[in-house]
C-alpha cells in the first residue's frame, strides 16, 4: 500500500465510485489514524454500528448485494410513487401545527418530523418510537465521521446498546408474526442471522431521515438566503424538484467518502496499489466548473443540477435517494407557501460535525399568508 489519494474531480470521483475495482472503507483499514483503529477494538462487534460490517454501508458484495435485493424494492421507483399523497400529507399537518409556534426551530419542529414519520411507517415502527428514533439518530450521526471525540463516540456506541435490544426484540416478535413492512422482509427474505437483520434495520433507520433532515435544513437556510430563488420556486412550483436537486449539489449533506483499491488499478495517470486508500469529495465533485458552470452560483433552474453527486453513485448509491427527493420537494414547496415571509431569526446553528454538513437548530420567525 502507498499513501493516500484524494481527488475532487467529478468524472473522477464518478468514474471511482461505478468502479468494481474499488471497495468500501471498513474502520480497521490500515490507511486510517491508529486512533480510529484503536477505538474499533474498543466498541463491542455485537452492536449495530452505521460504520461498520454487516451494515450494508460498509460491505461489498455478495453480501451487499443480498442486503440490498431483500429491501430494495420498498425504496424503487414504484413504491415510492404510492408515498406522494402520505408525504404531502404529513408535511402539510406539520406546516398547520408550526401556526402555534411564531418562533419555531425548524430544525425540530419541522426538518426531524417529516422523514421519520414517513420512515418508521415504511419500516413498520409505531408512532410512539418518533421521539426515541430521533434520539438514536441524533447520537449515530456521528459514527459516521471520522475522528471524533472519545466521549461523543461512547456516547453513540451506549445508545447502540438501546437499539440492539429494542430490534432483538422487536424481530422476535416479527418472526413469530411477520408483517406487509420493510424490517419483515428482512426476517421472511434471505436467511439472514440476527446480527445481519439488526444492523442493516438501524441503518435503514438511520439513512432514512438523517439525509432528509440535513437536505431539508440546507436547503431552508440556501433559500432564505437566495430570496431571488425562493421566489422563483413559489411562482413556478414546477421548479420545486430541480430546486431540491440544485440544494444537494451547492450544499450536499455529506461531503466526503472513500474507496480502497482491491487490486493494482491505473487510473488518470495514477498507479494505484491494492489495498490504497482514495477519497473521493462529494463536496469538491459537485462544484466542478467542468460539469457545473459557475458553480459558485446557487440556481434553481441550473438544468444538470441533477448530475451531483450528493447521493453517491454505483452500487452503494442512496437507497432512499428517491424518497429524499420527494420529501424535500414536498416539504419545502409547503413550507413556504404555507409561509411566504419565513425568516431566520438569528443565525442558524451548524451541527458540529465534519463530514455531514448540517444544522443543528434553524430558529425562524413566521407570516402566514
Amino acid at each position: 500500500m502507498s499513501g493516500v489519494r484524494v481527488t475532487a474531480d467529478y468524472e473522477l470521483c464518478r468514474l471511482i465510485l461505478r468502479d468494481r475495482r474499488f471497495g468500501i472503507v471498513t474502520p480497521n483499514h490500515p490507511a486510517l489514524p491508529k486512533p480510529i483503529r484503536w477505538m474499533m477494538t474498543k466498541t463491542d462487534l455485537g452492536l449495530p454500528n452505521l460504520g461498520e460490517p454487516p451494515s450494508m454501508l460498509v460491505t461489498d458484495p455478495p453480501d451487499h448485494t443480498r442486503y440490498r435485493r431483500m429491501v430494495g424494492q420498498a425504496f424503487g421507483p414504484k413504491a415510492i410513487a404510492t408515498l406522494d399523497e402520505r408525504v404531502t400529507e404529513v408535511a402539510d399537518d406539520l406546516v398547520e401545527r408550526l401556526s402555534s409556534k411564531p418562533r419555531p426551530d425548524l430544525i425540530q419542529d419541522f426538518c426531524t418530523q417529516l422523514p421519520v414519520t414517513i420512515i418508521a411507517e415504511i419500516l413498520g415502527l409505531p408512532d410512539t418510537m418518533h421521539s426515541t428514533l430521533l434520539k438514536w439518530g441524533d447520537s449515530g450521526a456521528p459514527l459516521l465521521e471520522r475522528g471524533l471525540p472519545w466521549s461523543t463516540y461512547r456516547h453513540a456506541i451506549e445508545d447502540l446498546a438501546e437499539v440492539q435490544l429494542y430490534f432483538d426484540r422487536y424481530f422476535d416478535g416479527l418472526t413469530a408474526d411477520p408483517q406487509d413492512d420493510v424490517l419483515s422482509m428482512l426476517v421472511t427474505g434471505d436467511e439472514l442471522t440476527r446480527r445481519e437483520q439488526v444492523a442493516n434495520a438501524a441503518l435503514l433507520l438511520d439513512a432514512g431521515f438523517l439525509t432528509t433532515v440535513n437536505m431539508l435544513g440546507n436547503g431552508i437556510v440556501l433559500l432564505t438566503s437566495h430570496p431571488d430563488q425562493l421566489e422563483l420556486c413559489t411562482a413556478q412550483p414546477e421548479l420545486w424538484p430541480n430546486a431540491v436537486e440544485e440544494i444537494l449539489r451547492y450544499d450536499g449533506p455529506v461531503r466526503m467518502t472513500g474507496r480502497v483499491a482491491n487490486c493494482d488499478v491505473d487510473i488518470a495517470d495514477q498507479h494505484i496499489t491494492a489495498g490504497s486508500l482514495v477519497l473521493l469529495s462529494l463536496a469538491g465533485a459537485n462544484d466542478d466548473p467542468a460539469v457545473f458552470p459557475d458553480p459558485q452560483q446557487f440556481d434553481v433552474t441550473r438544468d444538470n443540477a441533477g448530475e451531483h453527486l450528493a447521493f453517491g453513485s454505483g452500487i452503494h448509491g442512496c437507497l432512499g435517494a428517491r424518497l429524499a427527493r420527494l420529501e424535500g420537494a414536498v416539504a419545502l414547496r409547503a413550507l413556504f407557501e404555507r409561509y411566504p415571509d419565513l425568516s431566520l431569526d438569528g443565525p442558524p446553528i451548524p451541527h458540529p460535525l465534519r463530514n455531514l454538513h448540517a444544522y443543528r437548530s434553524i430558529p425562524a420567525m413566521l407570516s402566514a399568508a
